[in-house]
């Protein structure tokens, strides 16, 4: 097999596994204002839960699934992990037949520990399947997959289980009987069966197909840094400070992606129409995605592509602040574009040179997604919310301003003198 056909068979796969990410991960962002209606949510911050349960479990799973991957290699590690996102997409109907909010983040710790797993497979193994220097291209290859998924996930979910919530809402808030209102919040909770027990067979069919295809391992020592005999994981300073630069690129992403919707019903508009507002924002990061497939690295570095994207990320920041309305919205679903080159770029900047530390190296760095996608847009919210809802947009200057940084100095650092 010519080195040609070795490398798109494999890359077709990933991007198929890319695609499953995307829609898993943005399913979140309707899930926030269902349950927040369905399990009769008090806050914002209660709400966002939902992220906290799904992000928290790439911190605690990262490093598990590096050992995991020693064992079974990147392809059945990969099996594995869409297992396990499956049987946390079935933990749903239990969850929805109890009414149960708890249950809800339990299903969705199993989906994040599954992802952990895939995601500490996939994103060296992309990295690797090529130049080391051209990995943010094919990465953001990968990420056009992600995020037509991420388009779709917002716009499946609010024709089944966000339909008609406008008119849902009013009928709940009219119905004074305990028993007719409980019956209404059943029937609402229900409509989430028939897409996670579909979503479950999909990943089992995916799982299934992976198993028998081939997939080549890549080397992990042909980028090692020869240079020098470094005996841990953390003397390598771009790997470290790039698990910081992911935990706020992704808390960048979800407050953008996840966000947005319940802002547009805090700050007044119906959830009719705000259901549809994380399309906006995937439809921003796509655009940003084919940029970077197109200009990296022909036209443009991937440190530039970073620390371009994160002063594009302060300016939508600040428009965001500052306007009101749709000019809002508009603003945040903009952050989209400055996120795409995000993760395309810090990833391989973060594995760059660590050989036989990468599967080890990639664990860190997707820890850095708990903490980024469980506890900072946690902050947001408790700033934020219907009181005063742009105010939590002033948690992203600080993720952007550590993003340049990163992208400045931190990710050339090859010691910590």
């Amino acid at each position: 097999m010519d080195n040609r056909n070795r490398y798109v068979f494999p890359l077709f796969i990933i991007g198929v596994l890319f695609f499953t990410f995307g829609y898993i991960t943005w399913t979140n962002s309707s899930l926030i204002p269902f349950l927040k209606i369905a399990c009769e949510l008090k806050t914002d911050t209660q709400a966002f839960l939902v992220t906290s349960a799904f992000y928290m479990s790439y911190f605690f799973l990262a490093i598990p699934s590096s050992y995991i991957l020693k064992i079974t290699g990147f392809k059945k590690g990969m099996v594995l992990g869409l297992i396990i996102v499956a049987l946390g997409s079935l933990i749903f109907i239990p969850a929805a037949n109890q009414r149960a909010f708890p249950l809800f983040l339990t299903g969705l710790f199993v989906q994040g520990m599954g992802l952990a797993l895939l995601q500490t497979a996939v994103n060296p193994y992309v990295s690797l399947l090529g130049p080391i220097e051209s990995a943010a291209q094919r990465i953001s290859f990968m990420g056009i997959a992600n995020k037509l998924a991420g388009i779709l996930a917002p716009i499946i979910l609010s024709t089944t289980i966000l339909k008609g919530m406008g008119s849902f809402e009013q009928e709940l808030k009219a119905t004074t009987d305990a028993a007719q209102r409980n019956q209404l919040l059943n029937d609402l909770v229900s409509r989430i069966h028939m897409p996670y027990i579909a979503l479950a067979i999909f990943l089992i069919l995916i799982a299934v197909l992976i198993y028998f295809v081939n997939l080549p391992e890549v080397d992990e020592e042909k980028d090692a840094d020869i240079t020098t005999a470094k005996k841990s994981v953390f003397e390598y300073p771009n790997l470290v400070l790039g698990m910081f630069a992911i935990m706020f690129y992704v808390a960048a992403e979800v407050i953008a992606g996840d966000g947005i919707g319940q802002y547009g019903k805090n700050i007044g508009i119906s959830l009719d129409q705000a259901k549809f507002f994380p399309t906006f924002t995937l439809g921003a990061m796509l655009i940003g995605y084919i940029f970077g497939t197109i200009a990296i690295p022909k036209w443009i570095s991937q440190e530039n592509a970073l620390k371009y994207s994160a002063i594009l990320g302060a300016v939508f920041t600040s428009c965001a602040i500052f306007t009101s309305g749709m000019t809002s919205v508009y603003s945040i679903a903009s952050m989209g574009l400055a996120n795409a080159l995000m993760w395309p770029a810090i990833f391989p900047l973060g594995v760059k040179g660590l050989g036989k530390f990468t599967k080890i190296g990639s664990a860190l760095l997707i820890m850095g997604i708990g903490p980024g996608g469980g506890i900072i847009p946690l902050l947001y919210a408790a700033l934020g919310g219907p009181a005063n809802p742009q105010r939590g947009f002033w948690v992203m200057f600080f993720c952007y301003a550590y993003i340049l940084y990163y992208a400045w100095k931190g990710c050339k650092k090859t010691a910590w003198s």
